[in-house]
């Protein structure tokens, strides 16, 4: 059996392993041999099988069959081409006989698990695979496949149990090094996750995504050990072809719009590539209303939940109907219930197969099928690839092409993507009028300011503010922000770094740069929105990531009153918050150099006239301005919701809008 490394948790889990061809060996257990000439045909299927000539193969094995239905050799390896095809539901055929004629050949129950998988019946391919470690518990290859079906029923201990017990058989088993590392992740173990991709990368340099689940990890504890090396040997590789880096970790290393489409499609090609039949093929419903279908793991408390929640309460129900799919867990949270109750279906599919949420696409007949995900955590882009519905839409969640024709269009404005750029998504551009980026203009920012002591601000000082993720925070942007702490007397910079490893490097960063450790204040987490927004007013100017910008957080930041300072890059997730800036009316806060942001956040720390003038045309256009009118905005993505719907109903879902 051949081996997948799992996906980073932070970019679209990858499908199951499935078996590799038979190699000649012929189970011991089976009860009689064939005929002399049955076994030589056999063994011609099993070389053709192995020389990658599957058809032929195919051909010489349905002879054996005919001639002995209960041969185990023959089931087995014909069961290898239908599982690798795809082709659960005959694989299964054969092979729920195969295991009674041969039910003591471990790899026999291992490949009726990979099967009972293809097909979904996730419960019945554990008893399997269980059975075959059980016969072999040496068995790497299934130990290392059912750890995987393992994490992908959230079943993660039991998981790293299986990936450790494969290294204790095989200690540079290259799969399990890169499995192990990633559950780590999961488990917030960095340092472990790092040594282990360290290993990995030891074994086998050139493992697929190898260097950047290296690097991205390395990022989420503001380790920043051979950045630039490593960044070069990432982007050189891509460009050569090579899987050196997943798109979403790119994002946080390079702002080239050229690069993060490569790498897309190097993954998606791998492991998402257009089913060979479609599902849905160009059908134009005739609905009343619109069915509109937004499918995402994070409908529940999470930055795309925050956005999103009040898109759905004020969709037009007299023209949409309105469906969520979906795929993360139910956290029971406040914002969880806002959707429940915005929705006309809610479906939770999350312990579905992504065949069944297909069908059940194509079932309802969707016509719209917005992704929220794309390639991020717990999201099924192979749902997508079955083309369940006319029309499928990249938005939001992920910012950036999908590197696939079956994503019909991307929903952006003529800022995160300008007219220029469209080469570099696979997808059609949809600009929104302004913000690409939605906004829940029902939340409020608490009445009560938290006291600077209680967030362990000093009493008096300029407040530079970061509150985005460590992985965000480059090397080339925190010199730029200690060379603002050495410039701005008794200046701070209050950060939100999620763990004592990041804080323990950035402090150690501050110090090499010649800035006391102390001057770096750390934010704790509060349970409430309200609550966590209210302290953005201790703050006088938030300073933007690069090459990965602030998001949700700009929004919030501009939402509470304060100033955002960006530099705008070359790519998608370098140009939001300058989106974000312009929407509100504040472009002159937009640089686009890091010497140009370094200038204008000194010039604004140092003029006081300058601060209170920018304070007070972001408090009165946050009234004027488009960024929080969820309203207007909502019926902005209907408009292009009914435009992509039109063009499809005359026969061409992939014309470009807006573009």
């Amino acid at each position: 059996m051949t081996t997948n490394l799992l996906a980073d948790p932070r970019q679209h889990a990858e499908p199951a392993a499935v078996p590799m061809a038979l190699t000649g060996s012929v189970p011991a257990t089976a009860e009689r041999a064939a005929p002399a000439r049955d076994a030589s045909l056999i063994m011609r299927a099993i070389q053709e099988q192995n020389a990658g000539n599957v058809v032929e193969a195919e051909r010489l094995l349905r002879i054996c069959l005919a001639a002995d239905p209960n041969d185990a050799v023959t089931l087995y390896s014909l069961g290898v081409i239908l599982v690798r095809r795809g082709d659960a539901e005959p694989a299964l055929s054969l092979l729920d006989r195969a295991i009674q004629v041969a039910p003591t050949f471990a790899p026999m129950w291992g490949l009726h698990g990979a099967a009972l998988q293809a097909a979904g019946r996730n419960d019945e391919a554990l008893q399997s695979y269980d059975r075959a470690i059980e016969l072999k518990p040496d068995f790497t290859e299934v130990l290392l496949n059912s750890g995987v079906l393992l994490r992908k029923m959230m079943r993660h201990h039991e998981a790293l149990e299986r990936f450790n017990k494969v290294l204790t058989i095989k200690p540079d088993h290259e799969g399990a090094l890169g499995n192990c590392g990633i559950i780590l992740t999961e488990f917030k173990q960095s340092r472990e996750a790092i040594a282990m991709f360290e290993r990995l990368l030891q074994v086998n340099p050139n493992y697929d995504y190898g260097l950047g689940l290296l690097c991205y990890e390395r990022l989420h504890i503001c380790d920043w050990t051979g950045f630039d090396t490593v960044s070069a040997q990432m982007v050189a590789g891509l460009r050569a072809g090579q899987r050196t880096c997943k798109s979403l970790p790119l994002m946080a290393v390079t702002d080239d719009c050229r690069d993060h489409q490569i790498s897309a499609e190097l993954f998606a090609s791998q492991h998402f590539p257009p089913a060979k039949v479609s599902l849905c093929n160009g059908e134009r419903y005739r609905h009343k209303k619109i069915r509109l279908a937004y499918m995402s793991a994070d409908l529940r408390e999470h930055p795309v939940g925050h956005l999103m929640a009040g898109i759905f309460e004020h969709h037009d129900k007299s023209r949409f109907e309105t469906t969520a799919i979906s795929l993360g867990i139910d956290d029971r949270s406040r914002l969880r219930g806002r959707m429940l109750a915005a929705f006309d279906h809610f479906i939770d599919v999350k312990t579905m197969s992504s065949r069944r949420i297909a069908e059940l696409i194509r079932e309802r007949e969707i016509d719209i099928v917005v992704d929220l995900g794309g390639y991020t955590s717990d999201s099924r882009s192979e749902v997508l690839a079955l083309r369940p519905a006319p029309i499928q839409v990249n938005y939001l969640g992920y910012p950036g092409t999908m590197g696939v024709r079956y994503m019909d269009y991307i929903i952006a404005d003529r800022h995160v993507i300008p007219p220029e750029h469209q080469p570099y998504y696979n997808e059609r551009v949809v600009y929104m009028p302004d913000a690409y980026l939605p906004t829940d203009g029902s939340i409020t920012v608490a009445e009560r300011t938290p006291t600077r002591e209680e967030c362990k601000l000093p009493p008096t000082g300029f407040v530079f503010c970061s509150f985005n993720h460590d992985y965000k925070i480059s090397p080339g942007i925190f010199d730029v922000w200690m060379r603002l702490l050495v410039q701005v007397p008794d200046s701070v910079l209050w950060l939100m770094s999620r763990n004592a490893i990041s804080q323990a490097n950035l402090r150690q960063a501050a110090a090499a740069r010649g800035v006391a450790p102390e001057r770096l204040v750390f934010a704790e987490r509060v349970p409430m929105v309200e609550d966590h927004l209210a302290r953005y007013r201790l703050a006088d100017l938030f300073l933007d990531t690069h090459p990965y910008n602030a998001h949700t957080t700009a929004a919030d930041a501009l939402l509470a009153g304060l100033p955002v300072l960006t530099c705008m890059g070359k790519a998608f997730p370098a140009r939001v918050a300058g989106s974000l800036l312009h929407a509100i009316g504040l472009p002159q806060m937009i640089t686009h150099s890091l010497d140009g942001y370094e200038a204008l956040a000194v010039r604004y720390a140092q003029d006081q006239a300058l601060r209170e003038s920018i304070r007070a045309q972001l408090a009165t256009n946050r009234q004027t301005h488009p960024l929080f009118d969820t309203e207007s905005f909502c019926r902005n993505l209907e408009a292009s919701y009914i435009a992509m719907w039109r063009r499809q109903q005359v026969g061409d879902a992939r014309d470009a809008l807006g573009g």
